[in-house]
């Protein structure tokens, strides 16, 4: 049965799309010819364009047959060359082609690439006409930017030259002058022009620019029948580069004389900047460039003027790189020709641009356009009824900050490097200026894009994640009432919704990396957003108007004489274009000190003409070897370029034909760069495969893994629903479901359980569902409360008393009590009252010093006020404030926050007081929207804390109270706890490579389906915010080679992440079942070697710094679930077995468990190796025991330590002499996760610590000197223990 015959596969394209050659006809040319002939012409009439040539790859000749498809058969549609346009000659030759084959004169169909219309390109060419000129003409170059109907975009540059009309070798005749006209024509006088034009996928406009550059210099100089072959030759070369990947290497190519660098986009998500991105700075003010942003911003339609048809497309496009991330999503035509000016009446969006001799006339036809002026610098547009541009301003605090970071770049080269003596070498030149443009272009990128997080950071403020909701109306009400017409008009605009879809998806892009490089101090601390927010006392220090000075505090008084009063000067202002440092008035320098990332560079081999099979097989093979010698020679700490090279080298293969080579090469970005992997080309690699290179590829093991994931995968799973809601009020009654969920989508509460207690006190009394109206008056209440809070201004002499994150959650109305007349203030750490008359601060109590709180009544006259009385353990004296009718709620509010004041200090976890103020705010808007006698009784529903401090009181053991230091919580912010299924601590300061204030001791959790968040271990505090790994549990974690966390998965992948940049774009995939265990083995200053096992009894071991496999080793027993290295030898848990082997995978000894409980075989959870000692301990699933060998005679019965109240042993670890074991057991009348610290001299249980609410999932060890332990999903925390 003949073999069903591959797909063909679609390979990765070129720099080159298209070439094509322009100009007038040749009919044309004759009448304009026979009219230089007249004496006296002198006008020269316009001509219409047209195209005369087109070049589209490949270009390999068809003429090479079987021989040039028998490599790469199967790897494209073969595409015909070229084609020129029909010409009528006085004595037609047929053309040849590269190889001197006859052509067919006559022109030949071409397969012209998606988004290039051959019938508008000679418009945009010549978009202002054909115009013969008397006098030669210098050369032009601009730019265009094509779109197809799907929305691709293609990039062009068209060089412009001029040849004379008579020439001695005419252009069109194939004839000389003289043969055509004979001896009596007079001298040229007569230039026509003609243009190349490049068409790429990529917007390499410096690169192409300098291509085309050097390619007239040939033409100007070749015969008329030269001139096509010429052209070809150069697409020829373009075609056969590949784009460069992203990341840090840029490839160079020589055109002779110039060495042409193409750069490479920074990550895949940024865009190509091959361009100077300070061009608007030079034409705009900064005020003028903020005016156009707001344009593009709320998506106006946008026309931009130049008399440089060059200019009108580079600065339109640095303008969409200044948007980035944001994407610009509509029409984008930087330049219409005289005959397209009708487009600017279309009624939607754009951004177009047009020669500025055609401004008074769109000015005219068109109304509601934005019209920029490039040349002059000026934006007008619709004028409101008072005259101004009709266009929002910038929120002021960033149009301040983005105008004084502008005017600290440094735009002006010829000042930079004025001390610099002068370059002999063209290229060293050109190397010069290409590093001063990139180092300008990254700080560019940096002040637009710290623009951009400046207006939009608090958007992440108003997001529910888990329902996709965005809360417009009040991220609206807390902008500046001048900062509301600028956010009105961009929320409703299509580049928001696309930006809040990435929020809610958690992209990290720039925008988010930046948000988070850039986070304020206190928000940092945070870690995770705390709701309900409230300003705390230090930002409200940094919002109060600055003190008065001394002199206009005595004009209060008495007039002085006004010669004394020196008003302070403003910092001088700089009237030289040299910036030499700036500062804001605070000492704060504002200029700008960002590096831009090195960069590398790979010189293309040669390309070698003619352009047969050979020597294009030849220009491949050079490429592949340079590629290889270049790996060859980079260190175990290049993994980043090393990518690179595989990418390529990947890509030179498969133009080869050489598949398998291809795969292995992008395998190798599992290991190298994975952020890079081209997922889409490997799937069309593998469908492409023959049979026999598939069964070839499934022997390979290197490639097994992804031929099974590419093949065997099913299809892509339906796209998940990614629209983003607006908030808005409910319209129907809710059950409890529905309630959590508006509830959750309105962002006052994320936990389901707090919302559950929240649903029980709404409906008190009454059937169990929610009217519309009860939410909405509750809702806002809620508001209400945060809108009056984030008003509260306290005096100075207040804020001194209290520390600079507490703030002012709940003020009662003005009262009467035992210390003065003023208002009670409540905060998450304490009481206090402000006193009127004279504002001062009188100390009422912490929560911590609370000892009894009451309400009752104080007789006054004939009445009975309601009276809140507290009672402190420092003070003898009993605070009462007669609170009227608020007493009773300010008497759940404060036992409230008292009761979790004491869980939080029991258990050293602070989050109860946070779970603790958020009960006590619901309760104040339970209250506020119930109003009706049953709204405290409906209130008292949700103090939690307090009901289980007097109903359910644990007293924590003294034990552990002494040995627990500190919990935090991963799942905070989330809807649910979640297990801590690993921990890993890693010390501080372990590279120098590492930013200083990133460099401290670090806490990785592993929490369920693969995500990771990393604690600050110096401050417990959230270094990295939630990342993925998979999508499978995280069985174990371990640090190798000082710079990478390993994380053995469910999925069998080992996932490795860069400790300091937290990025995870490596993975190893050699194993085929569950990775169970990691084991790190120090050699010299550091760990080198890895030691992986999976479930199916397979181990390997790295090389960590290469990631390379050094042995593999099957063990028979299978079920592999830890490891352990000791001494060179390698101990596993093999289920109802332990073996030791050799690092060669020999096996030394293996010892078993009797059968226990009904004489069911044991299965081995983990082992700890005591070699001081000569001692093994282990552990078994399900059981409460721990197992002691003796080293030297494992044939012995182990001794058996019994745990006391254990259900079941989860985990182990080792720490100095002692042994940690977690697990469940029963206290106080229900199950509880334990640790039991066992003495291993004794050989008995030292300490029994009550740990978590859940079982104990994992343990690890800080430097001997602290336990973590971490928790199943009933409760999900970590809790921190100190070791004795």
């Amino acid at each position: 049965m003949a073999e069903a015959a591959p797909q063909p596969l679609s390979l990765p394209s070129g720099l080159l799309e298209l070439c094509a050659l322009l100009g007038a006809p040749q009919d044309k040319l004759r009448g304009l010819e026979q009219a230089t002939h007249t004496r006296g012409v002198r006008s020269l009439s316009s001509l219409e364009p047209e195209v005369l040539s087109v070049f589209v790859p490949p270009f390999t000749s068809r003429e090479d047959g079987p021989a040039a498809g028998a490599g790469c058969g199967t790897l494209g549609k073969g595409r015909l060359r070229s084609f020129r346009k029909r010409r009528e000659k006085p004595r037609a030759e047929p053309s040849r082609d590269l190889q001197g084959h006859r052509q067919r004169p006559d022109s030949e169909d071409v397969s012209i690439p998606g988004g290039v219309d051959l019938l508008a390109l000679p418009q945009l060419c010549f978009p202002g006409g054909v115009c013969a000129a008397w006098e030669p003409q210098e050369d032009h170059v601009h730019f265009l930017v094509l779109t197809d109907v799907c929305g691709n975009r293609t990039y062009g540059v068209v060089a412009q030259y001029h040849r004379p009309l008579h020439d001695e070798y005419c252009f069109y005749s194939g004839k000389t002058r003289w043969e055509l006209l004979g001896p009596s024509a007079g001298p040229a006088g007569c230039f026509v022009p003609f243009a190349v034009c490049v068409v790429s996928r990529f917007p390499y406009y410096t690169a192409l620019k300098d291509c085309l550059s050097c390619l007239l210099t040939h033409l100007k100089l070749c015969k008329d029948f030269e001139v096509d072959n010429h052209i070809k030759d150069f697409a020829a070369r373009l075609s056969l580069i590949p784009s460069p990947p992203p990341g840090p290497l840029h490839l160079v190519f020589n055109m002779k004389p110039l060495q042409v660098v193409f750069p490479s986009r920074a990550d895949p998500e940024s865009p190509i900047i091959d361009l100077d991105l300070h061009l608007p700075l030079l034409c705009f003010r900064p005020d003028k460039v903020l005016q156009i942003l707001t344009c593009l911003l709320t998506e106006q339609r946008i026309v931009f003027f130049s008399s440089d048809w060059a200019l009108l497309t580079l600065v339109a496009e640095c303008f969409m790189v200044y948007l980035h991330p944001l994407q610009w999503p509509h029409t984008f035509v930087p330049i219409l020709s005289r005959h397209m000016l009708d487009f600017v009446m279309a009624p939607t969006s754009f951004l177009m641009g047009c020669h500025l001799d055609h401004f008074e006339e769109v000015s005219k036809e068109a109304d509601g356009l934005v019209l920029i002026d490039i040349d002059r610098g000026s934006v007008t547009g619709p004028k409101t009824p008072d005259g101004s541009l009709g266009i929002p301003e910038v929120p002021l605090a960033a149009a301040q900050a983005f105008i004084q970071r502008v005017q600290s770049l440094q735009l002006h080269r010829e000042l930079h490097l004025a001390h610099r003596s002068a370059s002999t070498d063209l290229n060293e030149g050109r190397a010069r200026r290409r590093a001063w443009q990139q180092t300008l272009n990254c700080r560019v990128q940096h002040v637009a894009l710290h623009l951009l997080v400046s207006i939009f950071r608090e958007v992440k403020n108003h997001l529910n994640y888990e329902h996709r909701v965005f809360n417009s109306e009040e991220f609206l009400k807390t902008r500046a009432p001048g900062d509301q017409p600028f956010y009105r008009q961009v929320l409703d605009t299509y580049m928001f919704h696309s930006f809040l879809k990435a929020r809610l998806s958690r992209t990290m892009d720039a925008f988010a990396r930046m948000d988070r490089d850039t986070r304020p101090e206190e928000d940092r601390e945070d870690g995770v957003l705390i709701s309900p927010r409230r300003p705390t006392v230090e930002k409200m220090a940094l919002r109060k108007p600055p003190a008065l000075p001394l002199a206009q505090r005595r004009m209060v008084v008495s007039m002085p004489n006004l010669h004394d009063i020196v008003p302070p000067e403003p910092p001088p202002r700089n009237l030289s274009l040299r910036v030499t440092g700036t500062s804001d008035g605070r000492g704060r320098s504002l200029a700008l000190h960002v590096a831009p990332k090195s960069t590398y560079t790979f010189k293309i081999p040669e390309i070698h003409f003619p352009l047969v099979r050979q020597c294009v097989q030849a220009y491949y093979a050079d490429f592949a070897g340079l590629l290889s010698k270049a790996m060859g020679l980079l260190g175990p700490d290049s993994s980043l370029l090393l990518a690179r090279y595989f990418y390529l080298r990947g890509v030179v293969h498969l133009m080869q034909g050489q598949l398998l080579g291809a795969l292995l090469d992008f395998q190798n970005l599992y290991k190298t760069d994975l952020g890079i992997f081209p997922a889409d080309l490997v799937k069309g690699t593998m469908a492409a495969l023959s049979t026999a290179e598939r069964a070839q590829a499934e022997r390979t093991p290197e490639l097994k893994r992804l031929v099974t994931e590419v093949l065997d995968r099913p299809g892509d799973a339906p796209k998940a629903d990614d629209a983003v809601k607006n908030f808005e009020l409910p319209k129907r009654h809710m059950q409890l479901e529905d309630f959590v969920q508006r509830v959750q989508e309105s962002g006052i509460v994320k936990d389901a359980d707090v919302i559950g207690r929240l649903f029980a006190a709404l409906t008190v009394g009454q059937q169990k569902q929610i009217d519309p109206e009860t939410f909405k008056d509750f809702y806002t209440c809620w508001k209400e409360t945060e809108a009056e809070a984030q008003e509260v201004s306290l005096p100075s002499l207040v804020m001194d008393h209290l520390d600079k994150n507490e703030c002012v959650y709940k003020l009662s109305s003005s009262v009467k009590t035992s210390r003065g007349v003023g208002k009670i203030a409540m905060t998450q750490k304490r009481l206090f009252l402000l006193t009127e008359g004279r504002p001062g601060y009188v100390e009422i109590s912490t929560f911590r010093n609370i000892e009894e709180v009451r309400s009752t009544t104080v007789a006054f006259l004939l009445l009975r006020i309601p009276t809140l009385k507290i009672k402190t353990v420092s003070k003898k004296e009993v605070f009462e404030a007669n609170l009227k009718s608020e007493c009773d709620l300010w008497h759940l509010m404060v036992k409230e926050m008292w009761a979790g004041r004491k869980l939080a200090d029991d258990h050293k976890d602070p989050q109860f007081v946070q779970q603790a103020l958020t009960n006590a705010l619901l309760m104040d808007a339970v209250v506020g929207a119930l109003q009706s006698p049953r709204a405290i009784h409906a209130a008292s529903k949700l103090s939690h804390f307090d009901r289980m401090r007097t109903e359910m009181p644990l007293a924590v053991p003294k034990t552990t109270a002494e040995t627990l230091k500190h919990k935090i919580n991963p799942s905070a912010g989330e809807t649910a706890p979640r297990a801590v299924d690993a921990l890993l601590y890693t010390p501080g300061h372990l590279d120098p490579a590492e930013k200083a204030e990133d460099a401290h001791p670090k806490l990785w959790c592993a929490l369920g389906e693969g995500e990771v968040i990393v604690f600050d271990a110096s401050s417990w505090t959230v270094h990295r915010h939630c990342f993925r790994v998979g999508s499978s549990r995280v069985n174990c974690m371990v640090m190798a080679d000082q710079s990478q966390v390993w994380l053995g998965s469910e999925d069998a992948v080992i996932y490795i992440i860069n400790v300091h940049s937290a990025a995870c774009n490596k993975q190893l995939t050699e194993h085929r079942a569950a990775v169970t265990g990691l084991a790190a083995a120090p050699a010299g200053g550091g760990p080198s070697e890895v030691y992986s096992c999976s479930a199916d009894g397979t181990v390997l071991a790295w090389d960590a710094s290469r990631l390379r496999v050094t042995r593999r080793f099957q063990l028979p027993c299978g079920g592999l679930s830890a490891t352990s290295l000791h001494g060179g030898h390698l101990w596993c848990c093999a289920g109802s077995s332990i073996v030791e082997v050799t690092a060669q995978g020999a096996l030394r000894q293996e010892l078993r468990i009797d059968g226990g409980r009904g004489g069911a075989q044991a299965s081995f959870l983990g082992l700890q190796l005591l070699p001081e000692q000569e001692q093994l301990w282990a552990a078994c699933v399900g059981r409460s025991e721990v197992y002691i060998w003796s080293l030297g005679d494992l044939a012995q019965p182990p001794e058996i330590v019994h745990l006391p109240d254990c259900s079941e042993v989860s985990c182990m670890i080792r720490v100095k002499r002692q042994i940690w074991v977690g697990g469940r057991g029963p206290c106080q009348g229900r199950s509880w996760g334990k640790i039991y610290v066992l003495d291993v001299n004794r050989r008995t249980v030292a300490k029994e610590l009550l740990a978590h609410a859940d079982c104990v999932r994992t343990l690890c060890s800080a430097e001997d000197r602290y336990v973590l332990s971490g928790a199943g999903p009933e409760e999900g925390k970590v809790a921190i223990w100190k070791v004795e």
